[in-house]
C-alpha cells in the first residue's frame, strides 16, 4: 500500500461520519448525503497531494463537500413545493419528549436563511472553530461571528415562540 492510499484510508477513516452528518444536515437526504460524501472523498483524492497542511484537512474536506453539494443545485433544478422536510431524529433519544424537542429544533434550524444556517452548522454539528468556519466560507471571522449569534438568537426567538404557541394551545 502506498503512502498516498495510508493518507486517504486514514482520512476516510477519521471524517468519513463527520461529513456524513454535515451532508445530512444540508441535503435532508440519505442518498443524496451519501453521494455527497462520496464525491467530496473522491475529490480529495484527486488532489490529495497538494494538501500541504494536515492540520486544514477538515476545513478542506468541508469545503470540499460544499462545492459538491452546490454542484448538485448547478446540474438540477428542483421544484420546492415538493421538497419534504424531513427531520434527522437522533436514534440514542430515549424518550419520545426528547425526540420531539430535537426534532422542533431541527426544524427552526432548517429555517433559518442558509448565511445563518451553514456557520451555525458547521460550528454545532461539525464542531469548527470561528476560523475554520471564516476558511471554509472564505468570509472575514468577524462576519462569522456575527452570523452565529444572529443565528442562535433567530433559533431562540423562534424556538420561545414554539414554546408560547405550545402553552397557548394547552390552556
Amino acid at each position: 500500500m502506498t503512502e498516498k492510499q495510508k493518507r486517504y484510508e486514514a482520512l476516510v477513516h477519521v471524517y468519513h461520519s463527520e461529513l456524513f452528518r454535515f451532508a445530512y444536515w444540508l441535503c435532508r437526504d440519505q442518498n443524496i448525503a451519501e453521494d455527497l460524501v462520496q464525491e467530496t472523498f473522491l475529490r480529495a483524492w484527486r488532489a490529495l497531494d497538494s494538501l500541504q497542511d494536515q492540520q486544514a484537512v477538515k476545513p478542506w474536506l468541508l469545503t470540499i463537500l460544499r462545492r459538491e453539494n452546490a454542484r448538485r443545485f448547478e446540474r438540477k433544478q428542483f421544484d420546492y413545493a415538493d421538497v419534504e422536510n424531513d427531520t434527522l431524529v437522533d436514534e440514542q433519544s430515549s424518550t419520545l419528549d426528547a425526540e420531539m424537542e430535537q426534532t422542533v429544533i431541527q426544524r427552526q434550524i432548517g429555517k433559518l436563511s442558509q448565511e445563518y444556517r451553514e456557520p451555525l452548522l458547521l460550528q454545532v454539528v461539525m464542531g469548527c472553530s470561528g476560523d475554520e468556519i471564516a476558511e471554509i466560507l472564505d468570509l472575514n471571522k468577524n462576519t462569522v461571528m456575527t452570523r452565529l449569534f444572529r443565528a442562535r438568537n433567530q433559533l431562540k426567538e423562534a424556538l420561545s415562540s414554539d414554546d408560547d404557541q405550545l402553552r397557548g394551545a394547552s390552556n
